[in-house]
């Protein structure tokens, strides 16, 4: 089932070329997809676009076939959780509240968490490896571990679609593969992931789709196979990459530039 469709979206920010250029994309029901490209690509404005906290100049959205602008923001918050960029805790508040925090969409003004609140909050501590941090403040807490916590606040929703922009940006190896299989799992069934990143290998393992971005245009998508070539990937970010599929799972490494590439200019 379509869970939500963007037709011709276009932002623009004073004169030169746009944000957003254009771009038209669907998402489905049970799909793991990963958004990316350069720096300065226009994920993020695409991302918040999406979920309704930046208007796009021109260009419509529709999510569950209404268009957003016909959606409360309460409802829209019961529908898509968002996980921003480098999204920090600046109050001193407990984990455990942080991420009660994501519960809110479903509360009444003045309410109480109910058991099914509380079952939720549990489960997300302990899927995203931070159960043990719950009486801490989080802004005692590392990088890494902050970014955990802002990651179970948003699973804490319990959205069908969760959008998670750069979610694994300064996690270690190993939290990196545990964050990404959370995005996966939670995928499954009739929910819908959709995350930013920067690591193509990554991307390519733990997605079953691709959107490529660059200059604001939406230019290749499909599966890892189809988007990551090494042509693509010379035109887009300018690199040689050696590509490989080892046990059944695609990798890029970066080699070196591309000949003739220089910083900020794209061929596609």
């Amino acid at each position: 089932m379509r869970v939500l469709e963007a037709s011709n979206v276009s932002v623009r920010k004073g004169p030169g070329r746009p944000i957003l250029d254009d771009a038209s994309m669907r998402l489905s029901e049970g799909e793991m997809v990963g958004l990316i490209g350069p720096n300065g690509a226009g994920k993020t404005t695409l991302l918040r676009v999406l979920v309704g906290l930046q208007k796009a100049d021109t260009g419509k959205i529709a999510l569950r076939g209404t268009p957003v602008a016909e959606w409360k923001s309460r409802e829209i918050a019961r529908e898509i959780a968002y996980l921003a960029q480098n999204a920090v805790c600046s109050w001193p508040m407990q984990v455990e509240r942080v991420v009660a925090l994501g519960r809110l969409p479903h509360l009444d003004r003045w309410s109480q968490l109910a058991d099914d609140d509380l079952q939720a909050i549990e489960r997300v501590l302990k899927a995203t490896n931070v159960a043990h941090l719950r009486a801490r403040k989080a802004t005692t807490l590392s990088g890494g571990e902050q970014a955990r916590v802002m990651l179970a606040r948003a699973l804490a929703v319990g959205a069908p679609t969760l959008f998670a922009d750069e979610p694994v940006s300064g996690l270690d190896p190993g939290h990196q593969i545990q964050v990404m299989e959370l995005l996966s799992r939670h995928a499954r069934g009739k929910r819908t992931t959709v995350a930013v990143l920067h690591d193509l290998t990554l991307a390519s393992r733990y997605c079953s789709r691709l959107i490529l971005m660059c200059e604001g245009r939406i230019v290749a998508d499909g599966s890892p196979e189809a988007v990551l070539s090494a042509e693509t990937l010379a035109a887009v970010y300018g690199i040689e990459a050696r590509i490989g599929c080892d046990g059944g799972i695609l990798s890029v490494v970066p080699c070196g530039l591309a000949p003739g590439f220089r910083p900020g200019e794209h061929h596609l």
